[in-house]
């Protein structure tokens, strides 16, 4: 079977689980099964393998994959945010061992009609689940201009937001824009872009991925759920792709690691909390230069790991 999408640091997560005895794991972001499959492979003693995803493409992928596993996984078509749920659902309390792969699959991207990316040119979609109802689209041609700023400054990190907010806001009252490569051809004459350095075009569409799958609002939801639900001496392991999301994994599994909280009152007076993880990252691992060669794509890529005590 072709598999149209490269998983990230299989080795790194794999050498974060060796010599550990798996018998649940729970796989946040299961996609095309790539970590799912080395996971299963580097551990015969796992009974339940229990993966979330949200995507039909990467689900029915996923499907064929692991078809000789087929009696130790639990596919389970959703949103990692209700992972309690889901788990409450299966009378699980507790797993061994948490996997979320962040951000958009290669799969995604190269799909025109996911309209993920603008070197494709595809209908203004970007949902991850066709069944939600927001789309790119919409939030280009219906939301303010105070709110389009809002998410190109938010999510995007865009330094030119205000302007471009604008001109979307202005061009659209002459012809609604449809497809990626409407809003590409649109918004490319206001940029400078040197092919050294990042295009603009991918935070601009990077914001509006996020604010159309509520990215943020769902990882902050996620993390504290991911750490209840482990069992004691059990790991997580995340990868994120950009500052985005990187940052407030980072920063929730400082505040879990440490055994205090933030200080409180006119004397700085830190108050005492229970110390809940062991970060085994010191910081954030990226892909080898091998990797990166071999896969472009994840040269973004971040991983972190910690171990609940």
């Amino acid at each position: 079977m072709t598999v149209p999408h490269i998983s990230v640091l299989v080795d790194e997560i794999l050498s974060f689980f060796e010599n550990r005895e798996i018998l649940t794991f729970l796989d946040g972001t299961l996609g095309a099964a790539g970590h799912a499959e080395a996971i299963l492979k580097a551990h015969p003693e796992i009974q339940r393998y229990i993966g979330i995803d949200q995507d039909e493409i990467s689900f029915e992928i996923a499907k064929k994959r692991l078809k000789s596993f087929e009696k130790k996984i639990i596919l389970i078509k959703g949103n990692f945010e209700n992972l309690d749920t889901y788990l409450d659902d299966l009378g699980i309390e507790g797993v061994d061992g948490m996997l979320f792969d962040l951000g958009v699959s290669s799969m995604q991207l190269d799909l025109a009609e996911k309209g993920f990316s603008f070197m494709r040119d595809g209908p203004l979609d970007m949902r991850m689940d066709k069944n939600s109802s927001l789309t790119a689209e919409e939030i280009v041609n219906r939301w303010s201009e105070k709110e389009i700023g809002h998410i190109l400054r938010d999510y995007g990190e865009e330094k030119q937001w205000r302007r471009v907010a604008s001109f979307i806001v202005q061009k659209r009252k002459e012809k609604p824009i449809r497809t990626t490569g409407e809003l590409k051809d649109l918004l490319t004459p206001l940029f400078s872009w040197k092919k050294k350095g990042i295009n603009p075009l991918t935070l601009i569409f990077q914001a509006l991925r996020i604010a159309v799958n509520r990215e943020l609002e769902v990882l902050e939801k996620m993390l504290p759920k991911s750490i209840e639900r482990l069992n004691k001496g059990g790991r997580v392991a995340m990868i994120t792709f950009h500052s985005k999301e990187d940052r407030p994994v980072k920063q929730f599994f400082q505040y879990e690691a440490s055994d205090k909280m933030e200080t409180v009152g006119l004397e700085g007076v830190f108050r005492d909390k229970n110390q809940r993880v062991k970060i085994l990252t010191k910081k954030a691992i990226s892909p080898s230069d091998k990797e990166i060669l071999a896969n472009p794509r994840s040269r973004s890529a971040h991983l972190r790991v910690v171990e609940k005590l």
